[in-house]
């Protein structure tokens, strides 16, 4: 569905509409947020079941998203931490601390992916 090709989408299904950045390819999915400051939006790291935020400036929401893009389970990590991988998990979606609450991202939510449609507002 989205091997391989790095670029803008939309995520569907929560309370509002989220801008992605999608990193599909090995070094954007390397590269993740390391080196920035902040995102606006969301990163969808794909195929990917686990993250660190080693050598990161900021704390962030990840949330754990299976095949079809239904959400597992949604953490907050400092800094610093490594996370277990999620056996079920195929997606990653990563954005600043406290923006996955504000979106209504929660367990059993199923999103739906639109590539290519940028930033919306």
């Amino acid at each position: 569905m989205v091997r391989g090709e790095n670029g803008p989408g939309v995520l569907y299904g929560a309370e509002d509409v989220i801008p992605v950045e999608i990193a599909a390819s090995w070094r954007a999915r390397t590269r993740g947020l390391l080196g920035r400051d902040g995102i606006e939006g969301a990163l969808l790291l794909t195929p990917a079941s686990s993250v660190h935020t080693f050598r990161m400036r900021f704390a962030i929401d990840v949330a754990y998203l299976s095949r079809d893009f239904t959400v597992l389970a949604v953490r907050t990590m400092r800094p610093g931490r490594l996370g277990l991988p999620r056996l079920r998990a195929r997606h990653v979606l990563e954005a600043e601390a406290g923006a996955m609450a504000r979106w209504g991202l929660r367990p059993g939510l199923r999103l739906d992916l639109r590539r290519g449609a940028g930033p919306v507002r």
